[in-house]
């Protein structure tokens, strides 16, 4: 049977998300693991290596996701790596939220406060922080395997493939929805309004001194507005899907569209890289300039090759010519 339009689109986009956001995170990992390892590292770069691994975890798990929709969301690969893909791609997803809200905290400081910053910045601060959001998250998320083990009744095809956190019974449903709506008000809510907060006066203050530079006032402006639209656009929807299915009582059936707006979250941070640190834009710098300079090696040796093909069929219509005048 064919999939679905919806599984198609979702499949696309899945496969798109991945080959764009993996080399861009892996990049990031390198460039911020070689800044981690100098000397008196800021707490910023261990909160923006932080949220480049929580992405490589929710990118690793996606072919598993991939493997979902081209079966119309039905589960073909067992029970336990249904509770291990859900518990590691959710946590991977609100692992960000509080990450991105450290790092507009760190950015706010380091303007509104510098003397005190300088005089108060330790990386261990950077590793707490961290350490904080993965417990909040992966404490949080164990929801998805607690409720995988309790009495369902998921359906099945006509080849007996279950669904994969779908279909929940009264029972499952009286855990997983609570929790749910906890999850949107500790992950999502509180660290939006924080980072809101902390990037608005960190743009204010950026824009209202003179002797700031106009690049440096765009990648401030630049990164308010990246993520913005990151808990907006990728996280907002499915977190809603949280707020209404608490209150209409049943599980959304539009979520597996808001997930992936979530998962497009591993496709934005890298932008948010580019604007927070010397070190992942001179990365992509350089990488970019490599791609290029590969690119007009390329496209200079298939102008070669034409115009060699060129040549060669001139001078084999040259000696046809010859053949046909007798010359």
């Amino acid at each position: 049977m064919a999939p679905e339009p919806r599984s198609v689109g979702l499949l696309f986009i899945y496969i798109i998300s991945f080959f764009f956001g993996l080399p861009a995170n892996l990049l990031a990992l390198r460039a911020f693991m070689g800044r981690v390892r100098q000397p008196h590292p800021a707490p910023v770069h261990i909160l923006l290596l932080s949220l480049t691994m929580a992405d490589l975890l929710l990118l690793l798990l996606l072919p598993f996701k991939m493997i979902e929709a081209a079966y119309d969301f039905l589960w073909p690969l067992g029970n336990a790596l249904c509770a291990l893909t859900g518990f590691g791609f959710y946590s991977g997803i609100y692992c960000s939220t509080w990450l991105l809200a450290g790092i507009s905290i760190e950015r706010y400081r380091g303007v509104a406060f510098p003397v005190q910053y300088k005089l108060s910045r330790r990386p261990l601060y950077g590793v707490i922080a961290a350490l904080i959001s993965a417990v909040l998250s992966f404490g949080h998320c164990s929801i998805v395997i607690i409720v995988q083990y309790l009495p369902t009744n998921n359906t099945s095809d006509a080849e007996g493939l279950p669904v994969c956190y779908e279909n929940f019974t009264k029972e499952q449903l009286d855990v997983v929805l609570p929790v749910r709506l906890e999850l949107c008000l500790v992950l999502f809510f509180i660290p939006m309004a924080v980072t809101i907060f902390c990037y608005w006066r960190f743009v204010h203050i950026m824009l209202s001194r003179p002797q700031v530079g106009t690049k440096k006032r765009w990648r401030a402006v630049g990164l308010a507005a990246v993520t913005l639209f990151n808990f907006l656009v990728c996280f907002g929807p499915y977190n809603v899907s949280h707020v209404v299915g608490f209150f209409q009582k049943e599980s959304q059936n539009w979520r597996a569209c808001a997930v992936l707006f979530s998962a497009l979250n591993a496709c934005i941070d890298p932008l948010i890289f580019y604007f927070s640190s010397s070190a992942a834009r001179k990365a992509f710098d350089r990488e970019l300039q490599r791609l290029q300079t590969w690119g007009a090696s390329l496209s200079g040796e298939w102008r070669r090759a034409r115009e060699a093909a060129t040549e060669r069929g001139n001078a084999g219509l040259g000696k046809a010519n010859d053949s046909f005048t007798g010359e």
